[in-house]
């Protein structure tokens, strides 16, 4: 796949609530081959600092438009600037990086658990499965209610979504990991996909494997380069492994099969 570096032209630069944010950027220039789980690198600076660009997943994209959309969530200067950006002004970005999701077979049976702006790749996977007429069930877990900026584009989707929040200010009350595994005894997934904080991921592969069912996840990790020349983002995958996989090359999707978390 072409990796290119390009000027983006900021559509909407919109604040959804406290820290989150939402962006639409046009780029026609952009793959259009780019698959759901990739991400971009956007030098977030008017100058050399910070001096790294920072990775953003991308949450969809619209090929026939040229119309790419990242979610992201303000945490740093990195953020920070690019909060501030103004519609109609350009921003550097390179990309599409990184291994995505597998697609599966035609009208499978799918599952997506994400947490917090961990929902932020699903979207447009979601997308992509409706687009080949696979039945999706999407759990959805947050804080609380008015961090569900995603909720309505899933909505609009037309697919079967639970939500979770902290607070039980909508949805069920609680963990999403625990409504997953409540509401899973029914299902008949034949995939699983997640995106989250690593404890979710891990009890969300843990249940898949109690019921043999495959599955990818999407790590997320500082990334210095974005394209494997360095080592800023390698590690083990299973403490046992003598290899380190880098996370913006090799990843950040991986199969269940391949990870071992350890979070002690």
């Amino acid at each position: 796949m072409s990796v290119s570096q390009m000027q983006g032209m900021v559509i909407e630069n919109v604040q959804k609530n406290s820290g989150w944010y939402e962006m639409e950027i046009s780029i026609p220039s952009f793959a259009p081959c780019a698959r759901p789980g990739q991400f971009v690198h956007i030098k977030t600076g008017a100058g050399s600092d910070p001096l790294l660009r920072r990775p953003f997943s991308i949450c969809d994209f619209d090929k026939d438009a040229g119309r790419l959309f990242l979610m992201y969530k303000l945490v740093g200067s990195g953020t920070k600037w690019l909060s501030s950006v103004a519609s109609g002004s350009y921003i550097d970005i390179v990309g599409p990086l990184g291994k995505g999701f597998t697609c599966p077979d035609p009208g499978a049976r799918v599952i997506l658990v994400g947490g917090g702006i961990g929902i932020a790749p699903l979207l447009y996977l979601a997308r992509r499965l409706t687009e080949r007429n696979c039945r999706l069930r999407i759990f959805y877990g947050v804080e609380e209610y008015h961090q569900l900026s995603a909720l309505n584009k899933f909505e609009r989707l037309g697919v079967n979504i639970d939500v979770a929040t902290h607070d039980g200010s909508a949805g069920f009350k609680g963990l999403v990991t625990d409504l997953f595994e409540q509401k899973i005894v029914s299902e008949k997934a034949d995939v699983i996909y997640t995106c989250g904080p690593e404890i979710m991921m891990a009890k969300v592969a843990a249940v898949a494997a109690q019921y043999q069912i495959p599955g990818e996840l999407s790590l997320e990790e500082y990334m210095a380069c974005g394209v494997g020349a360095c080592l800023g983002c390698a590690r083990k995958l299973k403490a046992e492994d003598d290899n380190f996989v880098k996370i913006c090359k090799d990843g950040p999707v991986f199969s269940f099969s391949q990870m071992k978390f350890d979070l002690n």
